[in-house]
């Protein structure tokens, strides 16, 4: 059984709030951290490494200053740190597969120092086997709960009630991967699971003798319905777990940004999709994971 997080590392503020994050969900799993950082040689010395560095040198020494860090802030966690000779995204893809969960940052120090581009990110996701969760600069634990008022304690904020767990469904595509993932992630943190599903007006066409499909109040009643059935056997699973639904007309991802302004994390799914350029997200993943500032998880599924 796999009984870690790994999350990458390239140097910048976004991998090291993706690294604390990775920190804290181990903690909240009960399973080990591992950092990863990739580099290959260049011909001419690169322009992000120290005159007085190699670049070899340069590499172990931003792993271990991040480990020194994850360390200092989560002394009894078990933290490995691994540099890799090899393309950043090899690296995080081979390191994804053999791990419960890859973190990454949400951007990075550019198409030259740093693999935390949208590019290498977008590919890893597009690609990855395993659940990846992107975090943007400036995340912190603080976030991840409710508001406290001023004056607390830092070590007070674990005691604050964790903000809501934001899931995409899709009906006519549920996921037992999806699903459970977000419901798995809201008991850890005893948070509510906020269900967000969007629908489009089916196009409006009767066969000779046919049904007439619904509208208006009627439609949404019947999505409402399907997304209750889509999660009876989760919340009998899960009782738990606090469930809420928000069922609209209009763009899913429009709604999902609307929604997760204010979550501890958001969940939405990747179906395997291909182009003449391979693999990539959805239209609905790439607006989430472009347009909403909170930490998001991208669970793949058939």
């Amino acid at each position: 059984m796999l009984r870690h997080i790994t999350t990458g590392i390239d140097g910048s503020a976004e991998s090291l709030a993706a690294a604390h994050w990775a920190a804290r969900e181990a903690v909240r799993r009960g399973v080990a951290l591992n950092l990863v950082h990739a580099w290959t040689p260049h011909p001419s010395p690169a322009p992000f490494v120290p005159a007085d560095r190699s670049e070899r040198g340069w590499a172990e020494e931003t792993l271990h200053r991040a480990a020194g860090s994850i360390r200092a802030a989560h002394p009894g966690l078990r933290v490995e740190d691994r540099l890799v000779r090899d393309s950043a995204v090899d690296a995080l893809l081979a390191a994804a597969q053999e791990a419960e969960l890859m973190v990454l940052g949400s951007r990075g120090l550019g198409a030259v120092a740093g693999f935390m581009t949208g590019s290498v990110s977008q590919r890893v996701i597009a690609r990855s086997a395993r659940p990846v969760v992107l975090v943007r600069a400036g995340d912190s634990s603080a976030d991840e709960h409710l508001s406290v008022s001023d004056g607390i304690a830092s070590d007070e904020i674990p005691q604050t009630p964790y903000r809501d767990v934001v899931l995409g469904l899709d009906v006519q595509h549920p996921s037992d991967e999806l699903i459970d993932f977000a419901f798995t992630s809201a008991r850890r943190r005893n948070a509510a699971l906020h269900v967000i599903h969007a629908f489009g007006a089916p196009p409006f066409h009767v066969a000779d003798g046919g049904p007439v499909p619904p509208t208006g109040p009627e439609l949404l009643a019947a999505q409402e319905h399907s997304v209750v059935a889509a999660l009876r056997p989760w919340c009998e699973k899960y009782p738990e777990v606090r469930v809420t639904e928000t069922v609209s007309e209009g763009r899913a991802a429009t709604a999902l940004v609307r929604a997760s302004s204010g979550a501890a994390l958001v969940v939405v799914g990747r179906r395997p999709r291909n182009s003449r350029l391979g693999p990539h997200v959805g239209a609905v993943t790439h607006a989430v994971l472009h347009h909403v500032g909170r930490p998001v998880a991208v669970v793949p599924h058939d």
